[in-house]
């Protein structure tokens, strides 16, 4: 099952990267486009369109990181005695919802919906990620209220 999960998630990478390419290559061509000049002291179109070319520029370089490291990826099997680390897919009792977790190096805050369940992807990145890792089937947190229920 993770060798399917895993490729599911280099699908949706890749096609989120595609995406972001062609919005930052669109960005760029508006902030370096001659028509934009300002036409005031007081018009900063061009100016607003540089940043934002920069900061589209930056999460595609983000992205084609996260996409590298997924390439290159494999995910350990766990048994129910193991302990939550990398790679780790965990089954939890959240606030009495089921919910489940895979701990990954990056793209954490991405949601996979896979056979009927929505996985999130935890990054180092997030509290929840560092409270998850060594715990075992059967304890618990307080906050949030989380019971880890199987780690595979």
């Amino acid at each position: 099952m993770k060798t399917v999960l895993l490729e599911q998630i280099r699908t949706e990478l890749r096609q989120h990267l595609e995406l972001l390419v062609k919005v930052a290559m669109d960005a760029h061509a508006a902030a370096t486009d001659p028509g934009s000049k300002a036409e005031s002291k007081y018009d900063t179109r061009n100016l607003e369109e540089s940043y934002l070319a920069k900061g589209q520029a930056k999460q595609v370089e983000e992205l084609a990181d996260s996409v590298r490291i997924f390439d290159a990826l494999s995910f350990p099997e766990f048994s129910m005695e193991d302990a939550i680390d990398v790679g780790a897919l965990v089954e939890a009792d959240l606030d009495g919802e089921t919910a489940f977790f895979l701990l990954v190096p990056a793209s954490g805050g991405l949601v996979i919906n896979h056979d009927g369940m929505e996985i999130t992807l935890l990054s180092p990145a997030s509290e929840l990620y560092r409270k998850l890792l060594g715990m075992r089937v059967g304890e618990s947190l307080e906050s949030p209220s989380l019971m880890v229920m199987e780690i595979s």
